[in-house]
């Protein structure tokens, strides 16, 4: 008999059954906004990076609403032309934060009883935009009490993988071109990331994206980093200042990631050589590590990245039809992956936000 994965959805303060509650990504190509996802720590006693998470979700929020409304409100919804908004603005990030944090408070009691010792929580935050309630002015800011948006929270239950552990490291294949309005964090990329499954080897793990076949930009779920070797002398002392990380820049067009972010803030307290240009598969050979970053798995090493032989090739219906080139990097995460992730992890603590907050 096949159990049905705990998962929680609350909308607008309203709790929906569990048993008829669809897959987050189901969800998520179904309804439309800006959303973020985070996960507990330490036993569900700690929500990671909540600030940085609230921040991103209302930056997200202002760029749909002015770049790509219907990507906020919905695809069928008729839009008159909406003021701007400013990138500053402290009320609409109050507002959202309120929404959130108030729907947190809901939802979490709730969701902690259904977890077991030892699982974490998986917390995705939707806020889409209500063009009904908008109001005559259709400016967010002036919405007083954040009527035009929804919010919705989705709790699922998540175990963290073993960073290290042999068998745990991302197997990555670069298969499609990169995403639009990629500054901000949408649902509807769960819905047009789709078709490039089908180009994903049967081991693949991520998809990496790029637009010519050798600027690698970032994994469809995560952002992408390698360790470079500065000099081709592979027989010279392992020190940090023999190597450089490098990561494409956000005006290439990939998503500020929250651990991306703590990755640079990383570097640059350790003194780790980071450069934010885009990764190129040909010079792959000088790639001496490999990793990418999520708010789900944190810091995952690469144990493979496959590249197509012709970019024209993505054209096929299947992998099976693309002749793949790859770069294995050696058993286990490497010195620097490694440095970095301890580092993640000591600011996961020192960042993380309590439970009792959200009370």
């Amino acid at each position: 008999m096949t159990t049905t994965p705990l998962r929680f959805l609350l909308t607008n303060g309203v709790v929906s059954d569990p048993s008829t509650t669809p897959p987050v990504t189901t969800f998520l190509e179904t309804h439309p906004g800006a959303y973020t996802t985070s996960r507990t720590h330490n036993n569900a006693s700690l929500v990671l990076f909540w600030e940085r998470h609230l921040k991103r979700l209302t930056d997200s929020v202002r760029i749909l609403y002015n770049a790509n409304p219907q990507l906020l409100f919905g695809p069928n919804k008729t839009l008159v032309p909406l003021p701007s908004l400013a990138a500053d603005s402290l009320l609409l990030r109050s507002r959202v934060g309120d929404l959130v944090n108030d729907s947190m408070n809901k939802v979490l009691p709730v969701a902690l009883e259904g977890r077991s010792d030892g699982e974490e929580l998986s917390i995705t935050t939707l806020v889409s935009g209500n063009l009904g309630r908008l109001g005559e002015s259709g400016d967010l800011e002036l919405d007083g009490n954040g009527e035009a948006l929804d919010v919705s929270i989705y709790v699922g239950i998540y175990v963290p993988p073993v960073f290290g552990v042999r068998g745990n490291g991302a197997q990555l294949a670069v298969v499609g071109r990169g995403r639009d309005v990629a500054a901000a964090k949408y649902s509807d990329w769960v819905r047009i990331r789709k078709p490039l499954e089908r180009l994903k080897p049967p081991s693949g793990t991520e998809l990496l994206l790029s637009n010519d076949g050798d600027r690698i930009l970032e994994g469809s779920v995560s952002n992408f980093f390698v360790v470079c070797r500065k000099e081709d002398n592979e027989a010279k002392e392992q020190t940090i200042d023999r190597f450089e990380v490098q990561t494409a820049p956000i005006s290439d067009g990939v998503l500020p990631g929250i651990i991306r972010q703590l990755v640079i803030e990383v570097c640059l307290s350790k003194g780790i050589p980071f450069r934010e240009v885009a990764p190129l598969w040909s010079e792959h050979e000088f790639w001496e590590e490999a990793f990418i970053t999520s708010s789900l798995r944190l810091v995952q090493h690469a144990e493979t990245v496959r590249a197509p032989s012709s970019w024209e090739s993505l054209h096929g219906n299947s992998w099976k039809d693309i002749s793949w080139k790859e770069k294995q990097f050696k058993e286990g995460p490497g010195m620097i992956t490694t440095i970095i992730q301890k580092e993640i992890m000591e600011k996961t603590v020192s960042e993380g936000y309590s439970f009792s907050c959200f009370a």
